[in-house]
């Protein structure tokens, strides 16, 4: 495996680390310490044409801020928990309300605007951030920590991990946005989607889950049989027109915490590029890239447009320090958050 490492300094927010990953078949990964994210991913087509699959940005300084969080890590706490507010042990906590009445991602400033420590480790590139007691509101001490790994198969290896001194929540993925056919390649709508997920949550008008896990049998949310992303979402269906598109969570059937499962495929119709999507998480939100547009231009100097990109974000579901029937993500002190999510690319 070759390692290049790059420091680009910024004006206002000092040094940014990229580490280029390149494997025997000469494709790469390149990682940067701007949320610990994953801005570029270069694999061969059916042809042995080599593209980035992954969405970013021209300039390493655009990662900062951008609506998207896009390749980045989001916490403490990524997706939404609901009004702001979360209880542990009888005391309240507030959030910053940042994605109309409730909070999103960890907040404004959340761990995918920090800067991340990192290390070269073997093979693999390990960021770490600590978050103190009270940042963004929520409680105790928290080292995060990510580590990546790229192998010669061609598989992206992401391991989360996070320690606190204090009670706390914690949820984290990762939040790229893939195009198969290339980073500036236009709408992904085509691409077939496959997910091993039977069931899914339906929000309220703001995508806070109701507490309902449904059946998505019989309708737009079925993805337990191959089909194009966007054949269905001009139906006239309730969570769609919530989300202008696909931005829901759906659980992983047959979960075990600590087991990997893999969770979805993606195919691109013209490249014949396939990207499977495993983890040990319960559940993937599906997002399609509804808000695209208005992002900074993209890697080849293009605007962004809706539904450029799809993110696959295997975590745990949206708010769930307030919905103690979802899957646990409650933190004590001498407990470990431990996670893997892996994405592999290959060709049909």
């Amino acid at each position: 495996m070759k390692i290049k490492q790059q420091t680009v300094n910024t004006p206002d927010k000092g040094d940014i680390t990229l580490v280029t990953l390149t494997n025997s078949k000469g494709a790469e990964v390149t990682l940067s310490s701007v949320g610990a994210a994953i801005v570029r991913v270069v694999v061969p087509d059916a042809k042995g044409h080599m593209d980035d699959v992954v969405l970013g940005y021209t300039d390493p300084h655009d990662y900062f801020y951008d609506g998207p969080c896009a390749g980045k890590i989001p916490g403490r706490y990524a997706n939404r928990i609901a009004r702001g507010h979360f209880s542990i042990d009888g005391t309240e906590y507030t959030l910053a309300i940042n994605n109309g009445p409730n909070a999103l991602h960890g907040g404004p400033e959340g761990f995918q605007n920090r800067v991340w420590d990192c290390a070269i480790e073997g093979d693999s590139v390990v960021f770490s951030y600590r978050s103190a007691d009270g940042e963004e509101g929520y409680p105790g001490n928290l080292t995060a920590k990510a580590t990546y790994t790229w192998s010669d198969d061609c598989r992206l290896t992401l391991t989360l991990e996070a320690e606190t001194d204090k009670p706390t929540v914690v949820n984290l993925t990762n939040h790229a946005y893939w195009n198969l056919e290339g980073e500036s390649a236009g709408s992904v709508l085509d691409h077939t989607l496959w997910l091993g997920a039977s069931r899914f949550l339906p929000t309220d008008d703001t995508l806070i889950p109701t507490g309902e896990m449904a059946p998505v049998a019989g309708t737009p949310m079925d993805f337990t049989t191959p089909k194009p992303i966007g054949r269905d979402m001009d139906l006239d269906y309730t969570p769609l027109r919530y989300g202008k598109g696909y931005d829901h969570c759906w659980m992983v059937d047959n979960w075990v915490p600590g087991q990997m499962r893999t969770v979805a495929r993606l195919e691109a119709p013209a490249s014949g590029r396939v990207l499977e999507v495993a983890t040990t998480q319960p559940a993937a939100q599906v997002y399609t890239g509804n808000w695209l547009a208005g992002s900074p231009v993209n890697k080849s100097g293009r605007p962004m447009n809706d539904y450029d990109g799809v993110a696959i974000e295997c975590q745990h579901p949206a708010d769930c320090p307030n919905r103690p029937d979802f899957p646990n993500t409650l933190l004590r002190p001498g407990e470990k958050f431990e996670e893997t999510i892996s994405f592999t690319f290959s060709c049909r």
